[in-house]
């Protein structure tokens, strides 16, 4: 099992903890994880966009001009798509962009990231994470301790709302429960940061 360092907020190390292998120490497969970020931009997707044809573009029902004899070329309707004002070739109409992916695959990628991460030594396991009042500089204050550029913090659930409240403000910081993380997020965070609960909790439900 992989072994990594569990820190406290003040970022010292207080010592030691494993990791289940099955969840934090496969060889990631990168095919996997890319299927799962083009899934959640996918699903982000509003699909709302939205142009008018030749055939819905108000006007242009005449022949502009006779077919022969006028020196210009033919033309059939001032709402062509070639004509100013007029309809576009291929119009975007709103639709879904989303599609699905197997659980297997889901959890498969999500294994593959944070096995990346503890690969990458990005991967920081804290002690505790509590703050007695809703307060940024306290959580700023974590942040600047533990060394992070752009972390992503995981908790064991939603209801610690000093930290989720004291955290939203701070650029480059996210927050999120056990069961909301996804692959896109481990990816655009440079550094994982789980309390020792939430890794409990990860390696009993990913298990």
């Amino acid at each position: 099992m992989a072994k990594v360092s569990v820190y406290n907020m003040n970022g010292q190390k207080t010592g030691e903890m494993e990791l289940n292998d099955d969840i934090f120490g496969i060889k990631p497969n990168m095919d996997v994880v890319h299927m799962s970020v083009v899934q959640y931009l996918a699903n982000q997707r509003q699909g709302t966009q939205s142009a008018k044809t030749r055939a819905e573009v108000r006007g242009g029902g005449r022949k502009p001009w006779r077919q022969k004899g006028t020196g210009r070329a033919r033309q059939g309707s001032i709402r062509s798509p070639q004509w100013k004002g007029g309809g576009v070739v291929f119009a975007p109409k709103p639709r879904d962009y989303s599609f699905k992916l197997n659980k297997k695959v889901k959890r498969l990628a999500l294994k593959s990231a944070l096995s990346q991460k503890v690969i990458e030594e990005k991967l920081i396991v804290l002690e505790d994470l509590k703050l007695n009042e809703i307060k940024t500089k306290e959580m700023k204050k974590v942040v600047d301790s533990l060394n992070l550029n752009k972390a992503l913090f995981v908790l064991e659930g939603s209801d610690n709302k000093n930290v989720l409240l004291s955290a939203r403000n701070l650029p480059n910081v996210k927050t999120a429960g056990v069961n909301s993380i996804n692959v896109y997020d481990i990816l655009k965070f440079e550094n994982f940061v789980v309390t020792k609960e939430a890794v409990e909790k990860m390696q009993e439900v990913y298990a």
